[in-house]
């Protein structure tokens, strides 16, 4: 997952003058979950609460992911995918489908968690000809479309199915987001209020006057050694998506994301980075704007409760909504 290198955390440190044997002090923990190693810090004053509750935390978020990977033969989503249809899916995995509805939905399809069909496609003509940038035919591409569409997928608490035979299902754009949701909810539960969690998204929580608030800097989709901004989120979970994770080749054409009605990867973003009230909206929001393009993303975004974001297009124009651009202390 390469994502997540295009947010980089500044650890918020407590402001001078709070130091003694009672003052709050930074804690942190990491363990390997989505391909990678997720991260929790906290503040607190009393060692044990905050190491309890780190761990906690960690194993709250790597519980989402074996029950979410595409890979292993023992997660839900696997055995979805391998026989179209799972008996008594589990309530978190209901929470995550249900909000991928709500996505599709409010985007008119521009997210669709059932385009693994599209990856299916491209992954495979890549590993046919033995290189990054072989690209499945017109025909091949026509026929995974036809397997994706997320009115096809049907669940409730008894079963999960697939309406189409062939179809399958990607939480990659959720899944993330989903699991910094339950472990900072499991943090609140041991009495940690301020942390800042790295799932492959970014959530915080807790700044408060007295402290440096959380930061997090959003680098440019074409400079990685260069920043476009540096957030302070405040109690918000920040997602980015891009164009630099090129799975199949290497020219930023054809990438990670797909466009449902296109069958190949949007043509007009390079990146867009969405702050959002939870995680799962974040991570999914992310996806859905990169397919939108800039003018129907911000357009939307404007009429959500508590959405900002960030877009840049292949040209490098950045445009800011006006609470991305406070947050990244750009506002007039």
């Amino acid at each position: 997952m390469k994502r997540r290198t295009f947010l980089t955390a500044s650890i918020g440190a407590l402001a001078p003058g709070l130091a003694g044997a009672a003052a709050e002090r930074l804690h942190s923990g990491a363990a390997q979950a989505f391909g990678t190693t997720i991260s929790v810090t906290v503040v607190h004053a009393d060692e044990g609460i905050a190491r309890a509750a780190i761990s906690a935390a960690l194993k709250a978020a790597q519980a989402v992911d074996r029950l979410m990977s595409i890979y292993n033969p023992h997660s839900q989503v696997f055995q979805l995918n391998r026989d179209g249809v799972l008996p008594a899916p589990d309530a978190r995995l209901l929470a995550v489908l249900a909000q991928a509805r709500a996505i599709s939905q409010m985007t008119e399809g521009a997210f669709d968690v059932t385009v693994q069909p599209l990856w299916l496609a491209y992954g495979g003509a890549a590993q046919r000809a033995g290189r990054p940038d072989a690209l499945p035919s017109a025909v091949e591409v026509e026929r995974a479309r036809a397997l994706v569409g997320w009115r096809q997928l049907a669940f409730n608490r008894h079963e999960a199915r697939f309406l189409k035979q062939g179809m399958a299902l990607t939480l990659n754009g959720l899944a993330q987001g989903y699991a910094a949701d339950l472990a900072m909810a499991t943090l609140r539960r041991h009495g940690v209020r301020n942390a800042l969690l790295d799932t492959g998204e970014f959530a915080a929580s807790g700044s408060k006057p007295r402290r440096r608030p959380w930061t997090l800097g959003v680098r440019d989709p074409r400079d990685e050694g260069a920043m476009t901004d540096i957030l302070r989120p405040g109690d918000r979970c920040v997602a980015t998506s891009g164009d630099y994770e090129s799975a199949f080749t290497q020219d930023r054409v054809h990438h990670h994301i797909f466009d449902p009605a296109r069958g190949d990867s949007p043509p007009e973003l390079a990146g867009v980075t969405v702050l959002a009230p939870c995680g799962l909206l974040a991570d999914g929001l992310s996806t859905a704007f990169m397919v939108m393009g800039a003018k129907k993303a911000h357009a939307l975004a404007a009429r959500l409760p508590g959405i900002d974001l960030l877009t840049v297009d292949k040209q490098g124009a950045a445009r800011r909504s006006p609470g991305f651009a406070e947050a990244a202390g750009r506002a007039a």
